[in-house]
């Protein structure tokens, strides 16, 4: 049975045969004009290809069509991408997420661009062509296919052999929370912002972008472990202008984090920049080290002062009160490593404890 163009196109893109796919697709111009699956297709055969201002201008045209299709808006977030434009690409993947929660081609985009979205690393990836992984997907090449298929089949086998062998245990992995009821409305996109900014002090005014850019960073932290940065970018939505229905989200958001132990917290902060900005880091937990000094303690309380960074007794890099509600074991003459929570008291920065660590080795 004979196929159409555009479905013989599809397949001639599947194995990477871009231009034979942009030829018959322009012979038959008239043919499907207006005809969205047309214009989609002819723009993404474009943008392997690297012809962007042809594939931009295809995509507008599919975009007039329909404007929630998520392949559509995969490809014109890569075409900002690879320009550099990465606050518009983000919007166009936030979009994606909107449509199609858990896209892995949007949040893989959106990791890339929180760790190494710089310009120069997006051009080395245009030049390579690791920028192809973002691009709208195309399905697996039946030449790579056909190629992989005999040694995977033999490798099965030979696990399968190996299995009736020698029994194997698999570690299972923990999965944090599922975080898609906590994804931002297209409503509260639009409104993310608040309005009134005579109802209340912020101490961060951020724009759209940089809200969206924000609460999408503190998603990626949580899934990441990383609580700690997750909280900052929390802390920097809750203290910023944002509207309170992203706020309020936030807020959800910051109940689903984790209390670290000394082996698994990360991204601790330096007692310079808690002092700086403090409201940043509220609630985020610390490990430091120093010793100890004016220890009031009972039955049923201990607390302190911690001086951060004395252990050598060399340099105080300041002096924080330090509260536990069980009170610890802790030699008072010994340097003292503590794991505790960022809190505010009275106004100024404080710590709850958790744990302390002391090395038998100190004298």
């Amino acid at each position: 049975m004979a196929l159409d163009v555009l479905a013989t196109a599809k397949k001639m893109m599947r194995r990477r045969q871009f231009d034979k796919a942009i030829t018959i697709l322009q012979s038959r111009a008239e043919i499907y004009e207006d005809n969205f699956d047309y214009y989609l297709l002819f723009a993404i055969a474009c943008l392997y290809v690297g012809d962007t201002g042809t594939a931009s201008a295809y995509f507008q045209k599919a975009r007039k069509i329909r404007i929630t299709d998520t392949t559509l808006l995969l490809g014109q977030a890569a075409l900002f991408l690879r320009r550099g434009n990465t606050d518009r690409a983000l919007q166009y993947y936030l979009d994606v997420l909107d449509y199609e929660p858990g896209n892995k081609i949007a949040q893989n985009a959106m990791e890339f661009i929180r760790t190494k979205g710089d310009y120069s690393t997006i051009c080395k990836w245009v030049d390579t062509g690791d920028i192809e992984q973002f691009y709208p997907p195309l399905g697996v090449n039946p030449y790579k296919l056909a190629g992989i298929i005999i040694p995977v089949v033999a490798c099965a086998l030979g696990i399968l052999v190996a299995i009736r062998i020698v029994p194997v245990s698999r570690p299972e992995k923990g999965t944090r929370a599922d975080l898609s009821s906590l994804v931002l409305s297209v409503d509260e996109r639009k409104n993310i912002q608040e309005t009134d900014l005579s109802s209340g002090s912020f101490a961060y005014i951020l724009s759209s972008s940089q809200i969206n850019e924000c609460y999408e960073k503190a998603q990626v932290y949580f899934q990441n472990y990383r609580d700690n940065m997750a909280q900052v970018e929390i802390n920097r939505i809750l203290n910023s202008n944002a509207s309170l229905a992203v706020k309020r989200k936030a807020n959800l958001l910051m109940s689903y984090l984790e209390p670290p132990s000394f082996d698994t917290i990360k991204d601790v902060p330096d007692y310079s920049a808690v002092e700086k900005e403090p409201s940043l880091y509220l609630d985020c937990w610390v490990s430091w080290s120093g010793r100890i000094s004016n220890v009031v303690q009972d039955s049923s309380s201990f607390s302190c002062d911690l001086l951060v960074g004395y252990e050598t007794m060399e340099k105080v890099e300041g002096i924080v009160p330090l509260k536990f509600s069980v009170p610890p074991k802790i030699e008072n003459d010994k340097p003292v490593t503590v794991l505790a929570k960022i809190i505010s008291e009275n106004g100024k920065l404080a710590l709850s404890g958790k744990s302390v660590y002391q090395s038998i080795k100190n004298q």
